[in-house]
């Protein structure tokens, strides 16, 4: 089934469209009539307090965003409003209860959510919130016994099948929640196994492992990639790379996690030894905080891995200004720091051979000037901070680029940079026959 049909059959949409618009509506009016009293001091001390105590709240929480870097994209005004708006509804219930005054504090709360959701992407549906809740089986999901039987029977028609696997943290210690693997229907055509090319899929902060499959539609872009041709396609790993919902890693090693050492010398051997793939020359597909896992990942083990596509990445791991990221990721070791910056490590390491990068920039082209790969170009946005990287990824041998990605910072839009750049890593891996050719220019 298509992606697209797959999203639309789950539900109703969580974005845009009807419901956020009837949800925000009716919070709207309950808060109006919220406001309803006879009392002149309502008016004149506790109305204005309860707005005083909104701001405050939307201040402290961006304060603390800011402090303990949660996240450097800029956050959309919607979110700040619903977050004051909240506040100022606990104040005024606070201030005199009623029906009214209760009942918009819960529907306050829940724009809160959908607009955070809005902003994020992480629930495209209603459907999507039920699984999540639920805990419902992944897309082509299978246990252990199921995948036993499949491949003892070497069916190779159908689609590919979702396992989740539980990977000892023997050499990073590091703490994480149940891993998934995704296997493509040419995994079961022989036994033991073909070796397969393997691409690390690495979510947004404030994730799961399984966001690249509920909200990204990898699985869905895999199996119609793999029906295409003849049931080849790459594995797909999708690794725990926070340890909880809220941890951004950023995929260092670091007083928030071993997230590197985990990949490179738990993940990698795991999934070698389980599943007979490719030992080296692996993909690492990120979105936001992923992109820049996928890029120092790549950079700093090509012994290990041999194409990346960053999806809305940072120039570097980021949780805020140098001296946060610095005290947050690395316990405050300047030294430590440098070992994680891309163009440092691409610096130090010197040439590279057979590696190839695709910097995925999202936005309105038509409203942005193009990128392209300059390594001079001063980061101070996304758009440049690709071109930097690219910029120097390409002076010291890397066949890098800059495409354009139309659309907000969400998991739609890297739903559909992955659809597109799964035939570029294909060819990359001379899976099949695909011949992808190049991405295309900036900002075509």
């Amino acid at each position: 089934m298509a992606l697209d049909a797959r999203l639309s059959a789950d539900g109703v949409s969580l974005l845009h469209g009807w419901l956020p618009a009837t949800v925000q509506l009716i919070t709207g009016l309950v808060l109006v009539l919220a406001l309803a009293d006879r009392n002149p001091r309502w008016w004149t001390v506790r109305v204005p307090a309860a707005a005083v105590a909104g701001v405050a709240l939307a201040a402290t929480v961006h304060w603390f965003m800011v402090t303990y870097g949660l996240t450097t994209n800029r956050v959309p005004v919607a979110l700040w409003i619903w977050i004051a708006l909240t506040g100022f509804a606990v104040a005024l219930l606070m201030a005199g209860r009623s029906f009214r005054r209760a009942a918009a504090v819960p529907l306050c709360v829940l724009c809160v959510l959908m607009a955070t959701n809005s902003w994020v992407g992480n629930f495209p549906t209603v459907g999507s919130v039920w699984a999540q809740l639920t805990n419902a089986p992944l897309p082509d999901e299978i246990d252990g016994q199921q995948l036993a039987s499949r491949q003892a029977a070497r069916t190779t028609t159908g689609p590919g099948a979702v396992l989740r696997v539980d990977i000892a943290a023997s050499a990073s210690g590091f703490g994480h929640r149940t891993e998934l693997v995704y296997l493509p229907p040419a995994w079961f055509a022989t036994v033991p196994p073909p070796q397969l090319p393997v691409v690390l899929m690495i979510p947004a902060a404030f994730h799961t492992p399984a966001d690249w499959i509920r909200a990204g539609g990898a699985v869905a872009t895999a199996d119609a990639f793999a029906a295409a041709h003849d049931g080849q396609a790459p594995v797909l790993v999708f690794p725990d790379v926070g340890g909880s919902f809220t941890n951004d890693t950023e995929c260092v090693d670091g007083p928030r996690g071993n997230v590197s050492a985990h990949l490179t010398e738990d993940v990698v051997p795991y999934v070698v030894s389980r599943f007979g793939t490719r030992t080296a020359g692996w993909g690492v597909v990120g979105f936001s905080m992923g992109g820049t896992c996928a890029v120092h990942l790549t950079v700093r083990h090509p012994e290990l891995f041999a194409a990346f596509v960053d999806i809305g990445g940072d120039i570097a791991p980021n949780v805020g200004s140098d001296d946060e990221t610095i005290r947050h990721l690395f316990g405050g070791s300047r030294d430590a720091w440098s070992r994680f910056d891309p163009r440092q490590v691409m610096t130090t390491h010197g040439r590279y051979t057979g590696i190839a990068g695709w910097f995925s920039v999202i936005g309105d082209h038509r409203a942005e000037p193009a990128a392209a790969c300059d390594a001079g170009a001063d980061p101070d946005n996304q758009a440049r901070a690709a071109a930097a990287l690219c910029g120097a990824a390409t002076e010291l041998g890397i066949n890098a680029t800059v495409v354009f990605a139309q659309g907000k910072h969400d998991w739609p839009t890297a739903a559909s940079v992955f659809r597109t750049a799964l035939p570029w890593l294909s060819e990359r891996f001379d899976t099949a026959d695909v011949r992808a050719g190049e991405p295309p220019a900036p900002g075509a």
